[in-house]
């Protein structure tokens, strides 16, 4: 038509859509291997033992406490609650003694269950207050479960908050939780080379991986004494 001009936007920009085509084609598999490359370096550790935070599950739409324990509010309003994926790959298998029955109240910070292993222990405390609406019997008469699903067939209690908005707006969600968890892990290498140094005589390199890696299930090797550490300097401090 008169009074118009017409470009063919591929006549005059053809070398440049070339040049994007080609860069998608070779971004597509290099992002493929790096991301492969993750997940072989991820099964690899798993194979060899070594406890990093790519290999702890870490499940959204719960909330962690510093204590690493973890709950979860269901449609219901009750909120389940556990031990987290960190403190089970450290601690190996144990036994667990619930300290709470059904109709019991509970206070947040309270003491609500041991966990034994070899005349070793460690106190779990309460991240919430309410009523207990149940307790898992599953878990001391498999306490595997607390390993294999500490999420789903591993909880200790299912609990009626009292007052979850207030004391839970200090608790991890989501990416921020996955980015605490990182930083507990170096915080856990930290507190090895101290206390391993304090109590025993192996050094503390024989304990973790060659790297400094720590091995999965570290606290089933090593003495009561350092258990006690944990306890005291790890967990309760994180209160």
């Amino acid at each position: 038509m008169d009074g118009f001009t017409y470009y063919n936007i591929f006549d005059t920009k053809g070398i440049e859509y070339l040049f994007i085509i080609a860069f998608l084609i070779l971004l597509v598999p290099f992002w493929i291997i790096i991301n492969k490359d993750k997940q072989v370096t991820k099964r690899i550790q798993q194979t060899i033992g070594v406890l990093t935070a790519n290999i702890l599950r870490i499940p959204r739409g719960l909330f962690y406490n510093k204590n690493h324990t973890w709950l979860f509010l269901e449609k219901s309003g009750n909120a389940k609650l556990g031990l987290d994926d960190f403190m089970t790959h450290l601690v190996g298998h144990v036994n667990i003694h619930s300290l709470k029955t059904e109709g019991d109240s509970m206070k947040k910070g309270e003491l609500m269950a041991e966990i034994n292993q070899d005349g070793k222990k460690l106190l779990v405390f309460s991240p919430i207050s309410g009523e207990i609406v149940n307790v898992n019997a599953a878990i001391h008469d498999n306490p595997d479960l607390l390993n294999q699903d500490p999420y789903e067939k591993g909880w200790i209690y299912s609990v009626k908050p009292s007052n979850w908005k207030k004391e839970t707006q200090s608790f991890y969600l989501a990416d921020e939780a996955a980015s605490w968890i990182k930083s507990e892990v170096e915080r856990l290498k930290d507190f090895l080379a101290v206390s391993i140094a304090r109590h025993s005589s192996e050094p503390t390199l024989v304990t973790l991986q060659e790297g400094g890696e720590i091995r999965q299930h570290i606290l089933s090797e090593l003495d009561g004494d350092i258990w006690n550490d944990f306890q005291d300097s790890f967990l309760n401090n994180s209160l």
